[in-house]
């Protein structure tokens, strides 16, 4: 039976036959061997036939039905027109070759041809890309225009990729936790540093104030010892928030066994400082931009766990998508990779958490309940990911009722008492996510329901502007036969739903 290969390029579709196989070899170690020469491997391929894209638009739809292993209506024409040009018109005397499983699978049940796709079609395939410029030479297809091609294709698959991309907006939130570890790693090095540095001058400062951030601020207040007055004194009791604590300040200044430190060393230290303070405030922002893209993408976990804790979890895992696909068990050692295969190695205890360490809830619970508290918060964790990524209009209600199913549930492990069931919970939140509107089934309702609300709010508006206009349709309806009046009963019923 003879054997047709198809394969897809920037350029266009082609179509290769297989010939004298059975001579040059037909196993797997011969065909290798065939593919590295083209002289040999002509031999064994034939181009059929090939089919150029009309323009770049075009060759851009069909790669991404080639993505999704669809078969599109190019496609299809192209094989059934060079298939049944062939001797072999019935598809039970040829077979099809095909890179894609799940293409060769769609292009059986569509089309009727029997699909092959073994390793010695995916060898043939392999040589059939090393030597293609050399099959398209005949068409007048040289190497430098197959390059530009194949580079403008896969620019704009690219920006088709992108715009796509489902987890666009994850890649915000994984890009600014990281940021954000990364800083408060540099401030508590630089805040060391600095404490370091002035400890020379002023080495009982860091004894009474143990803040990193309100440390810099003092050290940038004082600068030098012998430069105090009124102004620094007010200064550092608004910084301290507390006038016991500024005065021991003051009192250590008088008694300081420091040493002094001249002009210049004060303006190199003060400008550190000055650094420093500005990338805390930056935190500051950073900070706040992390909870408002949290509670825009995973509003109920946000709710439920923080949004630190959350962003990590989505950083760990690498998207929101992966999170929400992740079980339970999998959330609760989520960075504790080493710690886990470290145990597996050496037949020890696994870990009991790994991120989930810096929530709130392991704080509260004894340390012999840290075990079974980590594992039913991973469990609340996985279900507030999927309620967030898989929700038409996701909310934070769910989240905060999962808050309360953990303080039930800690309070069950110290006093006994006993917690409601978890579905219970759920279809409570759902009733009165319905009862408020927030709740819908599919898409198309969701639709609907916007569209509703537009029409309501333009009929409002028309009522507002022309009420007399509108009272004499009414007359009119009235007035109108009982076959008229029909469709305005129904109208009116469908007004009394909105």
């Amino acid at each position: 039976m003879t054997l047709y290969l198809l394969y897809e390029n920037s350029t266009g579709y082609s179509l290769f036959e297989r010939i004298g196989l059975d001579e040059v070899g037909a196993q797997l170690a011969q065909v290798q061997e065939a593919v590295q020469d083209y002289s040999t491997f002509k031999k064994i391929c034939k181009l059929k036939a090939f089919s150029p894209f009309p323009h770049a638009e075009r060759a851009l739809e069909n790669m991404k039905s080639i993505a999704k292993s669809e078969v599109n209506e190019d496609l299809a024409s192209f094989l059934e027109v060079f298939l049944t040009s062939s001797k072999e018109k019935k598809p039970s005397k040829f077979y099809l070759g095909v890179q894609d499983k799940v293409l060769a699978g769609n292009i059986s049940t569509k089309l009727g041809y029997s699909c092959k796709t073994n390793e010695v079609v995916f060898e043939l395939f392999r040589g059939i890309r090393l030597h293609f410029t050399k099959y398209l030479a005949k068409k007048d297809f040289s190497e430098d225009t197959l390059a530009k091609s194949a580079l403008g294709l896969g620019h704009a698959f690219s920006r088709f990729q992108n715009k796509t991309d489902v987890n666009r907006q994850d890649k915000h939130i994984i890009q600014s936790i990281s940021l954000l570890e990364l800083m408060d790693k540099n401030l508590n090095l630089f805040a060391m540093r600095i404490k370091e540095w002035f400890s020379w001058h002023f080495p009982e400062l860091g004894k009474v104030v143990t803040d990193n951030h309100i440390l810099v601020r003092c050290i940038k207040v004082i600068q030098n010892r012998d430069s105090v007055t009124e102004e620094t004194k007010a200064e550092l009791e608004e910084i301290l928030g507390d006038s016991d604590m500024a005065a021991k300040v003051l009192d250590g200044l008088k008694s300081s066994m420091g040493r002094d430190m001249s002009e210049l060393d004060t303006a190199q230290l003060s400008n550190f400082c000055d650094q420093v303070l500005k990338q805390y405030e930056y935190r500051v922002t950073l900070q706040q931009y992390i909870k408002d893209k949290m509670n825009a993408v995973a509003p109920s976990l946000t709710a439920f766990i923080g949004e630190n804790v959350g962003a990590k979890l989505i950083c760990q895992a690498g998207s929101m998508v992966n999170l929400a696909k992740y079980p339970a068990s999998t959330v609760q050692i989520l960075g504790a990779e080493k710690a886990l295969f470290r145990a597996l190695k050496n037949k020890g205890n696994t870990p009991k958490y790994g991120i989930l360490f810096n929530s709130s809830y392991i704080g509260k619970a004894l340390v012999k309940d840290k075990g079974k508290i980590s594992r039913y918060i991973a469990n609340k964790c996985s279900l507030a990911a999927r309620i967030d990524q898989f929700s038409l209009l996701p909310n934070a209600r769910f989240g905060d009722e999962m808050k309360v199913q953990v303080e039930e549930r800690l309070k069950f492990l110290e006093t006994g008492v006993q917690t409601r069931k978890n579905a219970d919970v759920m279809l409570e939140v759902l009733d009165e996510l319905k009862a408020e509107g927030l709740y819908v089934d599919n898409a198309d309702q969701l639709g609907k329901k916007k569209k509703k609300k537009k029409a309501k709010v333009q009929k409002d508006e028309e009522e507002e502007e022309e009420p007399v206009v509108v009272k004499k349709k009414k007359k009119v309806q009235k007035e109108s036969d009982d076959e008229e009046e029909e469709p305005v009963e129904t109208k009116k019923k469908k007004k009394t739903k909105l």
